[in-house]
């Protein structure tokens, strides 16, 4: 098998940042130190003060500032191949690294689909070009995501594939997913599911609730979701298959997953900022930048998101990063794409929301945005003597406001548009080269 991650080459960064608050829960660090980077990897770690810069190599003042290992996303859309006017993987990856993400995991339900070795032989080449923080892909479960034919999964795995997924779409058929899950086991990788029950959601535009209600249009059932949960849940169990859960957004669903656990299930889910932090009140005003499927649910919803990401339950944190072009989002709700871009505001957005007012620690944030990668069979950041260099340098204390500078993303449908969020990434290493500096930043580095 193939590396399953591939960037464009890039010269190993030779750093030092001084006097920085390290911060990560794995390898026990939580206080101010130096960190010095030589030739990509971390290469000792001491006192604030203490360390001293190797000729040639930058000096970053981290006084005032965090340092925690940079962030994993294991659920984007990068629209490469065939809808590049959206994004594509030099947009999508600079994105990615300004938001502090070191390495990210692209969908297939691309034009033409990611279902064949080729295809994914092709865009990993792409990636050695373009990408500008290391990309791991998912290839399809079936062929054109249509439920029907399972894709050639070892030869997909052979080319580099890190598991598979129909996202954007279920495996409605619990018996091709059965299939899917025994081809697993022979070749290995996880099976992410976007679980939804489209006899129950079919025509629903929002959170089926109080606030459709009021607005008088169709709404999606939490049971939409969490009843296929339990199903596959259920199939991952008997076949002693890998599953992962994607975007949960609902209480059943949760309640799924930690049964599914407790009965001994190999399964792991995620849940994004936006499930987190926002609630279908918020689409009362009908911003299409706040329609995403799954959508934006009750407080009631938010809340037992929040206690499965806190207690383990949920393993991780991803964005589900789906960028849209302006002129599809800017037509009445009922007719625009589902989708919010995320990545440049992630960690933000969950700092602000639920960091500061007190309801999750950061060092467990920082952990759950860290998370993806062990979910996905990669290694786990960790800022350790030996350890490649992923890291994010980040002021807890800059509030900016989402969009008021433009975007990294080729896209701007961002459902924190206008927002003021508090803490900002000025630095990202990844893969232990310098991937991103914030503007202001890259101006004060010595």
């Amino acid at each position: 098998m193939r590396s399953a991650l591939v960037s464009i080459p890039t010269p190993p960064a030779d750093l030092l940042v001084r006097g920085a608050h390290v911060l990560d829960p794995r390898s026990g660090l939580d206080e101010p130190a130096d960190v010095l980077v030589r030739r990509g990897l971390v290469a000792e770690i001491g006192a604030p003060g203490s360390l001293r810069a190797p000729e040639g190599a930058e000096l970053l003042d981290g006084a005032g500032r965090t340092l925690t290992p940079a962030f994993v996303d294991p659920h984007v859309h990068l629209r490469t191949p065939g809808q590049e006017y959206k994004e594509d993987l030099e947009t999508g990856t600079r994105a990615a690294a300004a938001g502090g993400f070191c390495a990210i995991v692209a969908m297939p339900n691309t034009d033409p689909v990611l279902d064949d070795a080729a295809l994914l032989r092709s865009l990993r080449e792409q990636a050695e070009r373009e990408a500008r923080v290391p990309v791991g892909f998912l290839p399809a479960i079936t062929r054109g995501l249509a439920g029907e034919t399972l894709t050639e999964m070892a030869e997909l795995r052979d080319e580099g594939a890190l598991g598979f997924t129909d996202d954007g779409r279920p495996v409605v058929s619990a018996g091709m997913l059965r299939r899917a899950l025994r081809y697993q086991r022979l070749c290995g990788g996880v099976l992410a599911l976007h679980e939804e029950d489209p006899s129950l959601s079919a025509g629903g535009v929002m959170h089926e609730g109080e606030a459709s209600a009021r607005l008088g249009v169709s709404g999606i059932p939490s049971l939409s979701e969490a009843t296929m949960v339990a199903r596959d849940a259920a199939l991952a169990l008997d076949e002693d298959g890998r599953v992962h859960f994607q975007h949960l957004s609902a209480r059943e669903s949760v309640e799924a997953v930690a049964a599914a656990k407790v009965a001994g299930a190999r399964v792991t889910a995620e849940v994004c900022p936006h499930h987190l932090t926002l609630t279908d009140h918020a689409v009362l005003e009908l911003d299409t930048r706040l329609k995403m499927n799954p959508p934006l649910r009750s407080e009631a919803d938010r809340r037992a998101l929040i206690a499965g990401l806190r207690d383990g339950t949920i393993d991780c944190v991803a964005t589900d990063h789906a960028p849209h072009a302006r002129d599809e989002k800017e037509v009445p709700f009922e007719e625009a794409p589902f989708g919010t871009t995320g990545l440049e505001t992630a960690f933000a957005a969950l700092h602000t929301e639920l960091v500061l007012p007190g309801v999750l620690p950061l060092a467990l944030l920082v952990e759950r945005m860290t998370a993806g990668a062990q979910v996905m069979g990669l290694p786990v950041p960790r800022i350790a003597p030996g350890d490649p260099a992923n890291l994010a340098l980040v002021d807890l204390r800059a509030r900016w406001t989402v969009g008021e500078h433009g975007y990294e993303s080729r896209s701007d449908n961002s459902c924190y548009a206008g927002r003021t969020l508090t803490g900002r990434v000025l630095l990202t290493v990844a893969a232990g080269a310098v991937a991103y500096r914030e503007r202001a930043f890259a101006l004060s580095a010595a």
